[in-house]
């Protein structure tokens, strides 16, 4: 049985990590309050190399791009941390047998440095980065390879978890494959087709997973 996780906001919490690297950042600079509102819109959604190109101007840094994007990096690994249940569920589903792989768009080595830094990195039979295959959720492209870089296909079937309606849960759909949201406080938007199930967080999400099959 095949099971695709997003990471952002999935398994990792990723806008507590941006805050707090955020914060630290812009105290460590002296900067003023205000920029840390610029840092946080900035890369709120994604973050590239390039968006470091930008940041260093609207913020009247000396650092080269490529210095910041490391210490953006290495910072926002040091902060991230796994929802409650993440590490434990996954391990779980190792036990029972599942196939179980990563489908997250953004830069390679964030990514992997995020789930390095959490212990998780382990846990997955294949992980499938946008950044290093060139396609991104929601286009079936990255749901393919992320199915085979686990050794799997999705004409197997098989379930994708994640928060993005759009990305995940739509793309997922698109792809062949069952589609379980996770919420963190939201709710589901009306007009919007809902997926297969729905919970609060990734704990829940791993009990729905050990209670089905494909």
């Amino acid at each position: 049985m095949l099971v695709l996780f997003d990471l952002d906001n999935t398994l990792i919490d990723r806008r507590g990590a941006l805050e707090a690297w955020a914060h630290g950042f812009t105290r460590s600079r002296y900067l003023p309050a205000e920029a840390e509102s610029v840092i946080y819109e900035r890369l709120r959604e994604r973050a590239y190399p390039a968006d470091f190109t930008y940041l260093r101007v609207a913020l009247g840094l000396r650092d080269a791009p490529d210095d910041l994007w490391r210490q953006y990096v290495d910072g926002i690994a040091r902060s991230a941390r796994c929802f409650p249940g993440a590490r434990e569920g996954l391990k779980a589903l190792c036990g029972a047998g599942w196939t179980i792989g990563i489908a997250t768009n953004g830069a390679g080595d964030i990514q992997r440095a995020k789930l390095a830094a959490t212990g998780l990195a382990p846990l997955f039979d294949g992980i499938c980065v946008s950044g290093e295959v060139g396609v991104r959720k929601p286009e079936c492209r990255l749901f393919e390879a992320a199915a085979a870089a686990c050794g799997a296909s999705l004409t197997d079937g098989g379930w994708m978890v994640g928060d993005n309606p759009e990305t995940d849960m739509a793309g997922a759909r698109a792809a062949g494959l069952r589609t379980l949201w996770v919420a963190h406080g939201r709710e589901w938007a009306d007009g919007i087709r809902e997926p297969d199930a729905m919970v609060p967080g990734i704990a829940e999400a791993i009990e729905v997973l050990q209670g089905t099959t494909v």
